[in-house]
């Protein structure tokens, strides 16, 4: 951990201190009202996303990281583990260091009986990700850094308490998160950590569908590609910013939970499977181009979205997207439900294009994984996000122990009120 620090940091001092005061781009007030969409102003060491290629972990695209990072015994799909070890050190791991994290997630992964029952007295009705940042938010009980920042500790050592609890906390998120939807669900009875075993056959174990070895590669390769996407989407950003006020790595997440559980960020996944069975039910079994084209124009029409179509930087086909769908093809071409998201991906962007309303009339992550998971009986829509955040702490977690080790500084940008930008334009109101 120690010489990747060193290695970025050297990084940021030489372009921060020989180019700092440099022009890296403009801000319109198109931008300032729609939601900073484009400006260059965050650092993000573990991803990049290009409008066209679409996104890349330490420069490696998601093919490369399917081919390169380390599989379970007679697997398909890269471990999170590995992803995980990349992100945060910029290197590919081997099989034994992936190993290593697997078992050192799983000597970590025992819940405080007061998160335990914490949980068991949600009532059923409060949405699975409520349930699910309540649960982070309290184990802030337990924030080493929390302990250590009250005691008085240096700044240096700052990044140490970071990571501590930022791999106690991903080691509890299986549980925390299965033992929400046997609760919601089922009959609340959870399965042990094996301590054995990988990551995502554990929460695969845990959720129920742990003897289906097509469902754990599912969530191998669904926990690597959800885990980071640049950190300007609102759950990086907010888990982020939170943490730049000192926030320990509890809190921080559960900010960045809050975040993907609106319906504009990680509740997306939840709202495609919605529209498609809808769809489902209108049309019936008449898959036909006419069939589709129609539907996707009442959507439009109705003044709605096409859920899981767009997105505010991309501009091809998202490649989480289609990795997901070779795994369909794969495993299920003849799922009728999959034949669906295969028509839409067929014709939506046509239609989308001649609405002309989208910059990007192409699929992104949320247009599948909803349809592979209910393939396998996870059938239950609202509890998707809650997957998706036990997938984005991969991703933001290392950034969050990068900031530490670095000594990153509060956000603190400058806001205007419409007065004073007009002020600024020379506008007249």
């Amino acid at each position: 951990m120690l010489p990747t620090i060193q290695r970025v940091l050297i990084k940021r001092a030489v372009v921060h201190r020989e180019h700092g005061s440099k022009v890296i781009g403009e801000v319109t007030l198109d931008q300032a009202y729609g939601g900073a969409r484009g400006v260059k102003c965050l650092v993000w060491e573990g991803s990049v996303l290009d409008s066209e290629e679409g996104i890349r972990f330490r420069g490696y695209t998601i093919p490369e990281c399917q081919k390169l990072l380390p599989k379970a015994p007679g697997g398909e799909e890269p471990l999170p583990e590995g992803l995980f070890w990349l992100l945060l050190t910029g290197e590919i791991p081997t099989e034994q260091q992936v190993r290593d994290l697997s078992a050192e997630w799983a000597a970590r992964s025992d819940l405080p009986k007061f998160i335990e029952e914490l949980i068991d007295r949600c009532p059923s009705t409060l949405h699975p990700m409520a349930q699910f940042s309540l649960a982070v938010t309290a184990l802030e009980h337990e924030s080493a850094f929390a302990k250590a920042y009250a005691k008085g500790i240096s700044k240096k050592d700052y990044w140490n308490y970071t990571y501590e609890d930022s791999m106690d906390l991903i080691a509890k998120l299986p549980t925390i998160a299965a033992k929400i939807y046997r609760n919601v669900f089922k009959d609340g009875k959870v399965a042990p950590i094996q301590k054995d075993k990988d990551y995502s056959f554990n929460l695969a174990n845990q959720l129920g569908y742990g003897d289906n070895n097509d469902f754990v590669e599912l969530m191998r390769l669904y926990l690597t590609i959800h885990s980071d996407h640049e950190g300007g989407n609102v759950s990086a950003h907010t888990t982020h910013l939170v943490g730049s006020a000192l926030s320990s790595p509890m809190l921080s997440l559960a900010a960045g939970l809050n975040g993907l559980a609106g319906p504009l960020h990680g509740l997306a996944n939840q709202e495609v499977l919605n529209w498609l069975t809808k769809m489902k039910k209108s049309i019936g079994n008449d898959l036909s181009d006419q069939a589709i084209k129609d539907y996707l124009w009442s959507t439009l029409n109705a003044g709605q979205v096409v859920p899981g179509y767009g997105h505010a930087v991309l501009r091809k086909t998202d490649p989480r997207y289609v990795s997901q769908r070779e795994f369909a093809l794969r495993k299920l071409p003849d799922d009728p439900m999959f034949k669906l998201v295969s028509q839409v991906y067929k014709i939506a962007p046509g239609v989308l294009t001649e609405h002309g309303k989208t910059k990007n009339p192409y699929p992104n992550v949320d247009a599948h994984s909803g349809v592979l998971l209910q393939y396998y009986g996870l059938t239950e829509a609202n509890y998707y996000t809650v997957l998706f955040g036990v997938s984005r702490a991969l991703g933001v977690l290392p950034q969050l122990i990068i900031d530490r080790a670095l000594g990153a500084p509060i956000e603190r940008p400058k806001s205007f009120s419409t007065e004073a930008y007009a002020k600024l334009v020379g506008a007249k109101l």
